[in-house]
C-alpha cells in the first residue's frame, strides 16, 4: 500500500483499559513509530447506555504512563476531529442513506417482540436465528416497499433501523497480514444493523466511516473482530472506497487453562488485568502502576505476547521495539499470560536502575512508614536489590538496618549454643578495639581473631548475623555492621544476649 501508515487505537470508553486493550495500543504504536507513520486514538463512545464518564481520562492516562501516547486524539493535533465518535454523530446518517439508494442497505421495521418471537420460533426447531437472505424479503423491511411508504413511515417516527444486504453466493477471500488469506462465506453471514432511529450509527458503520475519513492506512485490532472483517471489507466495496489491510492479533489467554484473559482470572489469582488501579463503588481491581511494576517491564512483556524477533533476547527498549518490529513475526496462536514471569521482567528494570533513583523511590516508602534515618539509602539500596522484584520489597529486604530487631527466627535460634552468650561478649571487646570502622578491616581484624583463638567461623558467624538481622538473611555481614555503626552493632548484640 502506497499511502502513508495511519494507525488508531479505538477503545470504547465502557471502564478501565483491559491489558490486552494496551497491548493492541502499544502494537500499534510499534507500526506506526517503525513505519515513520501516525499513531492517532479515536474515543468510540456510540454506545451511550454503557458510557462510564472516567474511562476516557483513564484510557488516556494508562498510555501516557507507559509512554505510547499518540500523536494525534482528543486537543492534540486534530488534522481528522473530533476524534469523539459521540461528537461526529451528524454525519453518520448521510452514509446509512447513500447505502440504501445505492442498493447496498434497507430500513427494517421489525419490532423487538417479532424478532424474539422468530428466535424462540428457530430455537424450537433447534435452529439458529440468522437475519440474513433467507427471510429479509418477508419481514418487515423496506425491500418491498414503495419509496413514498418508506419516506412516510419513516417521517412519522416510526421505529426502524437500518440493516446491511449482505450479497448472495459469494466467497470473500480477505488478506491479513497475520493470518494470511481468511474466506468466508455471505451466505452464513447475517445483516448487520448500521444505523438507529435514534440517530446513532452502530459500531460498525460508524468504524468504517472513520477509518475511511481518518485515512487510516491498517486496522490491527485484536482476533475477536475477525468475524466482522467481511462485512467490514463489504462496506469499503459499497461505498466505493480503498480498504485498509487488516491484522488481526492474538488473544491473550488465561495463566492456566484455556480462554481469554479475564479480570476474574487476576482477582482468583492476584495479580492486576489492568494498567492502572480502577476504583468503583463495588470496590478497587489492581492496576499495574500501583503494584510497583515499571511501566517499561509493562510494555516489555506485553510485546512479547505473541511477537518476537526471532532470536532469544527477551528484554527489549521501546527504541528497540520500535526497530525490530514487524507484522509477520506476530504468532497467529494465542498467548498464554504469565505472571511469575511479568514480575521476572521487572526485576530486570529494577537492577538496571541506578541506585540512586532507586534510593529516591524507597524513600518515599520509608515516608509512608514514617521511618527516618541518617543512613546512606542509596547503599542500603544497593545491597539488597538484588533479590526484589518491586521498590515495595526493599523494605522487607532492608528492615534491619532502620530498625533493631525484636524478634529472632525461630528456625534460626538453633545456631545459638550455650557457649554463644560467651563469644558474642568477646566479639564486642573486639569490636571495641576497632578504629578504623570499615566492612574490609572489620571483617580482617574478626576473622584473625578467631583464626588466632581457634574459633569455628560459623560458631561466630552465624549467632552475630542473628543478633543484627533478627534472621539469618541479608547481605554481606560485614556491610551490615559498617552500615548500622559500631554502638548500634554493640546495642544489638548485648539486646540478643539477654534475650536468646
Amino acid at each position: 500500500m502506497s499511502r502513508p501508515v495511519r494507525v488508531r487505537f479505538a477503545p470504547s470508553p465502557t471502564g478501565p483499559l483491559h491489558i490486552g486493550g494496551v497491548r493492541t495500543a502499544l502494537f500499534n504504536y510499534l507500526f506506526a513509530k517503525k513505519n515513520g507513520g501516525t499513531f492517532y486514538i479515536r474515543i468510540e463512545d456510540t454506545d451511550q447506555t454503557r458510557f462510564v464518564a472516567e474511562a476516557e481520562d483513564y484510557i488516556f492516562e494508562a498510555l501516557e504512563w507507559l509512554g505510547i501516547s499518540p500523536d494525534e486524539t482528543i486537543g492534540k493535533n486534530e488534522k481528522f476531529g473530533p476524534y469523539r465518535q459521540s461528537e461526529r454523530k451528524g454525519m453518520y446518517k448521510e452514509y446509512a442513506e447513500q447505502l440504501i439508494n445505492s442498493g447496498w442497505a434497507y430500513y427494517a421495521f421489525d419490532s423487538s417482540e417479532k424478532l424474539d418471537e422468530l428466535r424462540k420460533e428457530a430455537e424450537a426447531n433447534k435452529n439458529t436465528f440468522i437475519y440474513n437472505h433467507t427471510i429479509r424479503e418477508t419481514l418487515d423491511t423496506s425491500l418491498k416497499l414503495s419509496k413514498e411508504e418508506i419516506e412516510k413511515r419513516v417521517a412519522t417516527g416510526e421505529h426502524y433501523v437500518i440493516r446491511f444486504k449482505t450479497p448472495v453466493n459469494e466467497t470473500l477471500e480477505i488478506n491479513d497480514l497475520i493470518r494470511g488469506t481468511v474466506k468466508f462465506d455471505t451466505n452464513l453471514l447475517d445483516d448487520k444493523v448500521l444505523f438507529k432511529s435514534d440517530g446513532m450509527p452502530t459500531y460498525h458503520l460508524a468504524n468504517i466511516v472513520d477509518d475511511h475519513l481518518m485515512e487510516t492506512s491498517h486496522v490491527i485490532r485484536g482476533e475477536e473482530w475477525l468475524p466482522s472483517v467481511p462485512l467490514h471489507y463489504l462496506l469499503y466495496k459499497a461505498f466505493e472506497w480503498e480498504a485498509p489491510e487488516f491484522a488481526h492479533l492474538p488473544l491473550i489467554l488465561k495463566p492456566v487453562g484455556n480462554g481469554k484473559l479475564s479480570k476474574r482470572d487476576g482477582d482468583k489469582m492476584g495479580f492486576p488485568v489492568f494498567p492502572l488501579e480502577w476504583k468503583t463503588a463495588e470496590g478497587t481491581s489492581m492496576g499495574y502502576r500501583e503494584n510497583g511494576f515499571f511501566p517499561e517491564a509493562v510494555v516489555n512483556f506485553l510485546a512479547l505476547l505473541g511477537w518476537n524477533d526471532g532470536t532469544e533476547q527477551e528484554l527489549f527498549s521501546l527504541e528497540e521495539l520500535i526497530e525490530k518490529f514487524d507484522l509477520g513475526r506476530i504468532h497467529k496462536a494465542g498467548a498464554k499470560f504469565d505472571p511469575e514471569k511479568n514480575k521476572w521482567f521487572n526485576h530486570k528494570y529494577l537492577q538496571k536502575k541506578e541506585d540512586e533513583t532507586l534510593a529516591n523511590l524507597f524513600k518515599i516508602e520509608l515516608d509512608k512508614k514514617n521511618v527516618t534515618t541518617t543512613l546512606d539509602i542509596t547503599r542500603v539500596v544497593s545491597l539488597v536489590k538484588e533479590r526484589a522484584n518491586f521498590v515495595t520489597e526493599l523494605w522487607g529486604l532492608s528492615d534491619y538496618f532502620f530498625v533493631a530487631p525484636n524478634e529472632y527466627d525461630a528456625k534460626a535460634n538453633k545456631n545459638w549454643k550455650d557457649d554463644t552468650p560467651e563469644l558474642m561478649q568477646k566479639v564486642i571487646t573486639e569490636l571495641n578495639t576497632i578504629s578504623n570502622f570499615t566492612s574490609l578491616n572489620i571483617e580482617t581484624l574478626l576473622k584473625e581473631w578467631m583464626t588466632q583463638n581457634e574459633i569455628g567461623m560459623g560458631k561466630v558467624m552465624q549467632p552475630l548475623r542473628l543478633s543484627l538481622v533478627g534472621a539469618l538473611k541479608g547481605p554481606h555481614l560485614f556491610d551490615i555492621i559498617e552500615m548500622i555503626g559500631k554502638e548500634e552493632t554493640v546495642r544489638r548484640i548485648e539486646k540478643a544476649i539477654a534475650t536468646l
